[in-house]
């Protein structure tokens, strides 16, 4: 599968502005607060990839190795000083550590976060303090639907949940039609586990009317970390498939735990981000898992001969000892929006760009990364669009890795609501207007 990328000449032409003007020989930095989870359930699969795939990223930025378009360095000139921080603590704790790093560490922008919980909570702020925010992975469609309907300083560089679990019901539908007679969800009790469930149930009524969702879901707390009577509930039931959008450390331990007792072999499976973990598991991860990766990140990519997706492939293996998975990818995409925003600014200004230029820039944009071209193409331009993947774990010996077999790629036009019209709405009224 491979994955187109459009060289702007726009992004040349800056290139060359840059080298000619001596930017890149600037003393001043541009400093990036970068937020992920370093403590906590949600540090180990997701947190600390997020960070790596970070720091490996910026240091290709800066040090001007990473293949064209992106191979001058810094943005727009100036070295990038990443400062990365914990995200653990909660929505309170995060308003408190934004509003810190904005008027008191003066960093120009922000490009993190992780939790849909936290998202919600910064986003309206973030907007108080006219910060540029490139949010990279929370799902929530709420941050642009109901939080910020009229964003001009967030962004956010991937799908949203909606998205992600369209997908995982055509899915279902295309490669067991008539199978299913009914389902459950396993989910978080926050945004991003309650708004999954609800996306998922409304695209499986349309999409196959045939199976049934249980009336019995189940919304344990987030990081909880013991399932043994979700488990029991789960094996109990008639239902044979589970959709569960659980992931860091309750992933984890939902596998670990489940396993034990046979789970994966009497149910079937649809992880919506299933693929966060499954090179941390191994072997231990159970084989013919319907798994997501909400876009064509990680396992997805790992074969595309995009050059820019090789240079990540191979100086990730280098650096880490271990494959990228998906937080690495994104977070490292939203990193390089950044850099396309400040270069594509720069060189339309003649000169470092103003916040507002660099805004400007990002807006509606659509700019090549690892994976092909983001759209910035919902939210007044402020919220991206790309393909999302589906696939079934199967262990590959050769490899010693988790691979993936009988992949399907949905295009955006399939899976995310048209702009101008929200998630609830358009899965309510069975997706008017999707391209499939």
């Amino acid at each position: 599968m491979t994955f187109g990328i459009k060289r702007s000449g726009a992004l040349f032409a800056a290139a060359a502005l840059l080298a000619g003007t001596g930017l890149a020989q600037a003393q001043d930095k541009v400093k990036m607060a970068v937020p992920t989870f370093l403590t906590g359930a949600g540090a180990p699969a997701f947190g600390i990839p997020a960070k790596k795939g970070s720091e490996l990223i910026v240091r290709g930025i800066n040090e001007g190795t990473l293949p064209a378009p992106y191979n001058t360095p810094g943005f727009a000139g100036r070295m990038v000083d990443a400062i990365i921080y914990d995200e653990a603590g909660g929505g309170t704790k995060q308003v408190t550590e934004l509003r810190n790093k904005v008027q008191k560490e003066k960093v120009d922008l922000v490009v993190g976060y992780i939790s849909s919980g936290t998202c919600s909570a910064v986003t309206n702020v973030a907007e108080e303090l006219k910060i540029l925010t490139i949010e990279t992975v929370c799902g929530t469609p709420r941050v642009f639907e109901e939080l910020d309907k009229n964003p001009k300083y967030v962004f956010r560089t991937m799908n949203h949940a909606t998205g992600n679990n369209v997908s995982a019901a055509h899915y279902i539908a295309k490669t067991r039609k008539g199978q299913v007679k009914g389902f459950v969800g396993l989910n978080q009790n926050y945004a991003w586990g309650q708004d999954s469930w609800r996306d998922f149930e409304l695209a499986m009524r349309h999409l196959a009317p045939e199976a049934k969702p249980s009336s019995k879901q189940q919304f344990p707390k987030i990081f909880a970390g013991q399932y043994g009577a979700e488990i029991s509930a789960l094996l109990r039931g008639k239902e044979k498939l589970v959709h569960s959008s659980f992931w860091g450390g309750d992933l984890e331990a939902l596998i670990g735990q489940g396993s034990a007792r046979g789970l994966f072999h009497k149910k079937d499976f649809v992880l919506t981000v299933g693929e966060t973990v499954a090179y941390r598991l191994g072997k231990k991860f159970p084989q013919g898992l319907m798994i997501g990766a909400r876009g064509p990140y990680g396992m997805y990519a790992v074969d595309d001969p995009n050059p820019l997706n090789q240079w990540f492939q191979k100086e990730y293996r280098k650096a880490y000892g271990e494959p990228p998975a998906q937080p690495a990818y994104q977070y490292a995409q939203g990193i390089l929006a950044a850099k396309y925003a400040y270069d594509t600014a720069a060189k339309k200004a003649g000169k470092f760009p103003t916040t507002d230029q660099v805004i400007e820039a990002l807006e509606g944009a659509t700019f090549p990364t690892f994976v092909g071209e983001v759209k910035m193409a919902l939210s007044k331009g402020h919220q991206a669009v790309t393909d999302d993947l589906w696939g079934v774990t199967v262990w590959d010996e050769k490899r010693g890795e988790t691979v993936l077999k009988d992949v399907i790629v949905f295009p955006a036009s399939c899976i995310m609501p048209p702009e101008g019209v929200a998630s609830i709405p358009w899965l309510e009224g069975g997706m008017k207007g999707a391209k499939c």
